[in-house]
């Protein structure tokens, strides 16, 4: 089927019309097959703007009864009429908080290690004493449909209400209390129609209650606004102050991440500095270049291939969309309807926007828009977007691949601590300069603080790392030990007795200076090599695959293929073949990669490591003294090629040294739980366990990543209860301890320490459980990896589920220990081990296999 029959039947398929545009601030929805235009979210009204009662219905406003609810802060929510709100959060929706675990009851701060002085990207937000957010429930006789026109009839009672408020049209927020708890108001509209508001007092919110939290963040998103700032996804741009880069057609423009949160003494603005890549080319731009490098009949195929899951940028209204469809047979002449007329594409814009669109014939892109706000509403249609009109956002991988343009970026996205302090520092100061900025706090009773959190860490022990009858410690700087790991032996290190190298004749004299140099270092580090057998390809895949299935058979240990070129079908062909249909360990390397005499003896070596682990080897060990442990990883990946398909990986460890996997791919069809046939996997490693040790695990830690705050209680809810679902499966009696942790790497927050007055990364190893940790939660940050350019990423570790009562002292120990064993690394990394190799896995069967992996590797770490 060619890419526009495919594209015109999902269209069918999805049983919906052309809806919207592309301005989806125009908010269009589908009803019944037609589109409907809700009224766009209006500036606050003047009080001339009367008109009569209004018959349209807005969109629920950011506090509006049913989103006041649904508040983002760790599943709180409000019980109105209560002072302060209850905060229904981790316990009542079934997730373990401190308070339900005993042993970090009081404390979860642990001890190990010395202390040192840091300094973190957050600001204190400061309210005047004794502040509180009153929040009053409006009521309008009769009754007025429109929000614009309720907004304008309250806002007539300025002596009253006072300047500072917020109003939804339903619920209205005032720092002040008013004389009587029902407050009884007139207005009448421009024709004349009298209307009696009441204002009742429904509640007394103190500065931590969820929705003071949330109105924070409003406010301050108000802030930034006023600061003339664009608001792009989730954080905020300034566009009047754009980096150019036009030698590789890029602008920059920097920005802010921002969230306001209750921590663990204070709410405080955790900020971070940001930056959106801009393309100067448009959709269509790309898509004119694409036809003439392709040519017409591939077009379509290779346009959709190349477009779809990108983001795009529409500078009309600053917003940006994910290109999930092509409609091939809709052009700017199509119309749509809007209200009770239709309206052409074209004409929609010119009067909307006052842009012209000059290609006429220019297919549109569909971008499917999320829902907002509460469910149970309609579904929003797709919206339609221009391509003339779209500006292409981020990298391409041909450009990520271009040594020139990353390190021109990084030049100016990639901050030390000290510009990435001076940014955050002057951002504040900004703040604070502006009039009217201020202006809008000092209505609110509210300041920021002046300067950066300081707080203190601790800098764990160093590790020992043992390799055969050795041990040594990372290099303090780099966190690294690839220098000190060389002449020693490894662990174990199967014999290679039976291989096949691969080459095509124009990388024949590659492979041979591979070979050679896999002779000279393997003898010192105790690898067993004989010669391989040496097979010739053509270089096209089809004779690449038949050189595969001619020569690998059951006796072959590991195939080794250099190919010409990094070329993905090539590269997807050989993993597809030898971890399914013919499961046997495979490493690939691009010819281009041992075209460098002087790099050749490091390339060899990793590949000489890398051979080791996917054969079963094991390189080196650091100290783990709990016994009967087992440590598991659990990691997701969304194949965008099979409908955004879900995979789920979890790795488990086998022995003492965490050098021993077991390894499970679970592929799972779009909207089905992942951790179903995670629960098969767990119970496969169990009974893996069980094999190699003679016993099963008396305790179990899962690290659980991919997983964002808004999925916690999925996480705790559903697939604990599936965990231990499957250890039960094991037998009634069988009851070992078990914790499970989320591990966050996106997050927003950075530490910074001072070292002879200057501002440094923090060490390795660096451990931070106060101050910026929720006070509900059992959470703890390690900075672990080392960086040799910017500010250095810590990770977030959150214990939903402990049974273990192992002291967090232990539990941060433990974490920190496995960053140390990830075999593809001769160093620290940012997450555990397990974590590492679970995303390995997935990512390797979504981007390349898209199908399980054979048994026969279970227990191999064939993925690296």
């Amino acid at each position: 089927m060619s890419g526009r029959a495919r594209s015109r039947s999902r269209g069918r398929a999805r049983g919906q019309e052309t809806t919207a545009p592309g301005a989806v601030s125009a908010g269009f929805t589908e009803i019944s097959g037609q589109a409907r235009e809700p009224a766009p979210a209006p500036a606050p009204p003047a009080e001339g703007e009367l008109v009569g009662r209004g018959r349209q219905k807005g969109a629920p406003g950011p506090f509006s009864a049913e989103t006041v609810l649904q508040i983002s802060a760790g599943f709180q929510q409000v019980k109105l009429g209560e002072r302060g709100g209850r905060r229904r959060d981790f316990h009542d929706a079934g997730i373990n908080t401190r308070q339900e675990m005993e042993h970090v009851k009081e404390s979860k701060t642990g001890t190990s290690g010395h202390v040192i002085p840091l300094s973190a990207n957050y600001f204190r937000i400061l309210s005047r004493p004794q502040w509180v957010l009153y929040q009053y429930h409006v009521d309008f006789k009769p009754p007025m449909e429109s929000r614009r026109l309720r907004s304008a009839l309250l806002f007539q009672h300025e002596e009253t209400l006072g300047s500072a408020r917020s109003f939804d049209g339903a619920l209205l927020f005032l720092p002040l209390r008013l004389h009587s708890k029902e407050t009884v108001l007139h207005s009448e509209t421009r024709n004349g129609e009298k209307v009696q508001i009441t204002v009742t007092l429904t509640n007394e919110l103190p500065p931590t209650s969820p929705v003071c939290i949330q109105f924070y963040n409003i406010l301050f998103r108000r802030i930034l606004r006023i600061l003339s700032m664009q608001q792009i996804g989730r954080n905020y741009y300034n566009p009047s102050d754009p980096l150019n880069i036009p030698q590789h057609r890029l602008t920059i423009w920097p920005g802010y991440t921002t969230t306001i949160l209750h921590y663990e003494s204070s709410v405080m603005l955790c900020t971070d500095v940001s930056h959106k890549v801009l393309r100067s080319e448009t959709v269509l731009d790309f898509m004119v270049n694409l036809r003439q490098q392709c040519g017409n009949q591939r077009f379509p195929d290779i346009c959709a291939k190349e477009l779809i899951g990108l983001i795009v940028l529409t500078k009309y209204n600053n917003k940006t969309y994910r290109i999930d469809d092509i409609a091939w047979d809709h052009t700017p002449n199509n119309t749509f309807k809007r209200g009770d007329s239709d309206i052409s594409f074209k004409n929609y814009y010119k009067t909307q926007y006052g842009l012209d669109i000059t290609d006429g014939n220019q297919v549109l892109l569909i971008s499917q828009v999320k829902r907002m706000g509460p469910a149970g509403g309609p579904p929003p249609g797709p919206a339609m977007l221009i391509p003339e009109l779209c500006y292409l956002t981020g990298l391409t991988d041909k450009m990520r691949n271009d040594y020139t343009i990353m390190k021109d970026l990084s030049s100016h996205t990639k901050l030390n601590p000290e510009q990435r302090e001076g940014r955050l520092n002057s951002f504040v100061r900004n703040i604070q300069k502006n009039v009217d900025a201020q202006a809008e706090l000092d209505k609110w009773g509210l300041s920021f603080d002046k300067t950066l959190l300081n707080l203190t860490g601790r800098v764990l022990p160093k590790e020992r790392i043992f390799q055969g009858s050795r041990s040594y410690s990372p290099d303090d700087l780099t966190a690294e030990w690839a220098k000190e790991m060389r002449g020693l032996h490894l662990i174990s290190s199967p014999p290679l007795d039976n291989w096949l190298l691969f080459f095509t004749r124009r990388s024949s004299n590659e492979a041979q200076s591979l070979l050679q140099t896999l002779g000279k270092v393997s003898g010192p580090i105790g690898i067993r090599l004989k010669r391989p057998v040496m097979v010739e390809y053509e270089d096209y895949q089809e004779s690449l695959l038949r050189a595969l299935q001619q020569n690998v058979g059951p006796q072959t240990q590991i195939v080794v293929v250099v190919l010409p070129s990094n070329r993905k079908d090539k590269y997807d062909s050989v993993k597809k073949y030898l971890c399914v249909d013919c499961p046997v360990p495979s490493q690939c390397v691009v010819s281009r990669t041992l075209s460098r005499p002087q790099a050749l003896m490091t390339v060899a070596t990793k590949i000489a490591l890398q051979m080791v682990c996917k054969m079963g080897g094991e390189l080196w060990s650091v100290e783990i003294p709990l016994k009967q442990l087992m440590i598991v990883g659990i990691d997701c990946y969304h194949d965008i090629s099979a409908g955004r398909r879900s995979i789920g990986a979890l790795v488990a460890s086998l022995n003492q040294s965490m050098s021993r996997w077991y390894s499970k791919c679970v592929l799972q069809h779009k909207g089905q739980e992942i951790m179903d046939g995670l629960k098969k996997a767990l119970t496969g490693a169990l009974k893996d366990y069980l094999k190699f040790n003679g016993c099963l695990p008396s305790r179990i830690i899962v690290y659980r990543d991919g997983v964002g705050d808004g999925q916690l209680h999925s996480v705790v809810n559903y697939e604990v209860s599936q965990i231990l679902d499957s250890i039960k499966s094991m037998g009634h009696d069988y009851m070992p301890k078990l914790s499970v942790v989320v591990v966050k790497k996106r997050i927003s927050t950075r530490f910074f320490a001072r070292f002879q007055g200057k501002v440094n990364n923090p060490p390795p190893g660096t451990v931070v459980d106060l101050e910026v940790t929720r006070p509900e939660w059992y959470d703890f940050f390690i900075v672990s990896q080392a960086v040799k350019s910017g500010s250095v990423s810590p990770t977030h570790y959150n214990v939903v589920y402990d049974t273990s009562g192992l002291k967090p002292d232990h539990m941060q120990r433990l974490t920190y220990k496995l960053c140390h064993m990830y075999y593809n690394w001769q160093g620290i990394i940012r997450v555990p081990a397990p974590c590492q190799y679970a995303h390995k896995l997935a990512f390797l069967v979504g981007q390349s296999i898209h199908r399980e992996p054979s048994m026969k590797l279970d227990d191999l770490l064939f993925y690296l």
